[in-house]
Formats: structure tokens, sequence, C-alpha cells
């Protein structure tokens, strides 16, 4: 059986191009004791994997050249040769960028028995929802009557993460740009800020007038001027938590940080980034709270699908242009 996958030829300077991505072909080996084979379903593109792009280790191993490269993955076994696993069964799994995965069974898992959609565990109740629970309630301890404004409000992380804070009571921020993400954030029940054309100070203004008592955690998905901004706005003891920072990502150059840290000093606030893998032990505590509320329809999420394998990169590329509502993801 062939397999077919994407490989890079090259590291990226700035925005990857194209070119960069080369899908290439092998026969597959006969399993060896202890391996699955997986017919992928469903793939993610994730803003984290650029950093993988860059040849340098950070909290993850760089993809390397002419290789496999990888990502999240849901799919179906075809074959197996370990007892844990049938032939049918459905499972998540890192072997994506690819149609057929061959992989050791411990790092696959089955997916959980809850009335979903298979590809919500590749976004709303995979990492990327993980990851607005971990960082509202774990990192930013979000409480009830917090003013909360989040960054990249209406992608597959900021989406939850605003839902999740609404649940608790709070009063909740989304900056985004387009103005169906705006218009859907606002559906949501979030005061929608508009970031496009805006300077830092602008969009300090435009915050402080959705929310006139201040903010008490931001969750950061952004940097760049959503981070000074919001900086100019904090409450004494606020909390911010750091996801990532997604404007620097195809920086060319060192970018620089805001002019107004000092803020964090006279407000005494916490600034705290964080990896969602360090604290996967509580994903059984998340997916008990969240999976049923989005069985229920009582959490809204959207997804943006392209179709086919040969749509990854393009389907990566479109996440830093602003090209996705919600979780971005393929359709094989």
């Amino acid at each position: 059986m062939q397999s077919q996958f994407y490989t890079l030829t090259d590291y990226p300077n700035g925005l990857p191009d194209s070119a960069l991505f080369k899908l290439e072909a092998q026969t597959l080996p006969d399993l060896a004791e202890g391996e699955v084979r997986i017919r992928n379903r469903w793939l993610s593109v994730d803003p984290y994997m650029r950093g993988r792009m860059s040849g340098v280790r950070t909290y993850v191993e760089p993809f390397e050249i002419g290789k496999p490269m990888e990502g999240g993955a849901i799919g179906e076994i075809i074959e197996t040769n370990d007892a844990r696993f049938k032939v049918g069964d459905k499972v998540s799994h890192m072997g994506g960028w690819r149609d057929i995965a061959q992989l050791p069974a411990q790092g696959v898992t089955p997916l959980p028995d809850h009335d979903v959609p298979e590809q919500a565990y590749l976004g709303v109740l995979g990492m990327p929802g993980m990851t607005a629970w971990t960082g509202l309630n774990i990192i930013a301890e979000c409480k009830p009557g917090d003013n909360v404004l989040v960054s990249a409000a209406s992608g597959a992380v900021g989406s939850l993460a605003v839902q999740l804070a609404k649940a608790k009571g709070c009063h909740v921020m989304g900056i985004a740009g387009a103005a169906h993400k705006l218009a859907w954030l606002e559906s949501l029940g979030v005061e929608p800020v508009s970031y496009r054309d805006r300077t830092a100070q602008e969009l300090s203004d435009a915050i402080k007038l959705a929310s006139p008592n201040g903010i008490d955690v931001y969750y950061e998905n952004v940097g760049g001027i959503c981070l000074e901004a919001a900086l100019s706005q904090l409450n004494e003891g606020a909390r911010i938590a750091v996801c990532g920072m997604i404007d620097s990502y195809n920086a060319a150059e060192p970018t620089p940080g805001p002019s107004n840290l000092s803020q964090l000093v006279i407000r005494k606030a916490k600034m705290q980034g964080f990896i969602v893998a360090d604290h996967w032990s509580s994903y059984p505590y998340f997916l008990n709270e969240v999976a049923p509320q989005v069985a229920a329809g009582k959490l809204v999420y959207k997804e943006t699908v392209k179709e086919g394998l040969e749509s990854t990169p393009e389907a990566f590329l479109a996440l830093f242009e602003g090209g996705n509502t919600g979780k971005m993801l393929i359709k094989l």
C-alpha cells in the first residue's frame, strides 16, 4: 500500500511559499509488532506548525527537510498488529499531512465516546479547545465577574475561550478583523473589537470603549499591537495567559516588544506563557466539562474545511491571512 505525504524542501524565512511543500509517495512496509495502519479522514493545520518550520528546536522538534511532516489527524484503523486496536476503530494521532499513516500504537488514541462529529476532536474538543480551557482556567484563573479580553477571538482557540468566559458570567470582548468575524462574535454575546487599520493607541481606545471598567483577564493569541493595547487597559492584579503570538510567526526580523511593558509592574499584573501539552493530564476534566455542552449545542463552533490532501499547504498558509473562522480542517 502506498502513502502520500508532504515534506519541506527548505526552511522558510518569513511567510512560507507553497513551493516549499512537496507531495511525495512511498510504499509502506509490512506492519511491525505493535504498529497500526490508519486511513486519515481529517487533518489539522495549526499556527504552531510555523515554529516547526524554522529548523530550530523550540518546545517541540522542528520538521526535518525531506522527511514526512506531522500534525493532528483523525482516521480509521485499516490494519493492526496491536491487540489494543481492531480494524474500523476511529482514532486520533499525530500522523497528519498524509493520507495513510503507519504508526506505533502507543501514539494512537481511541476517540472518546461523545455524540459529536469526529472532527470535533481536532478542534473544539481537541488541542485548540483544551488550549482555550487551560489558558482561561489554569493560567489566568478566570472567575465570575471578570472583564475578559481575547485576541484572535474568532479562531479555533479564541472562539471557545470567549464562550467559556461568557459561561462563567464574565463581561467578554473579542478582537478580530473581518466584518463577518466581528458579527459572529456579537451573535455569541461578545463585545466585538476590530483591530483592522488601527494603531495600538486606537485599539486601546476601542477596548476601553468596550470595557470602561478595564481588563482583568487577557487571553493572548496575537502579540503586536493587540498586546500593547491590552496592557494599557489592565486592572490591578490582571492576569495574561499567553497562548501564542501569531503576529510574529512569519517575521523575517525580530519584532519589537510593546513600549508599555511597565504596565505589568504598575498594575501588579501577571503574564504567563504556557504550552498545552504540559497540562494534558487535565484533558479528562476539560472533556467532562465541555463535551456535553458541545453535544447539546450550548457551545457554538465553526470550521473552515478544505477538501483533499493537495489543499493542505493552502489551508496552512491561509491561517496567516485570516482565512479561517474557527478551526481550519482538511477533509480527505
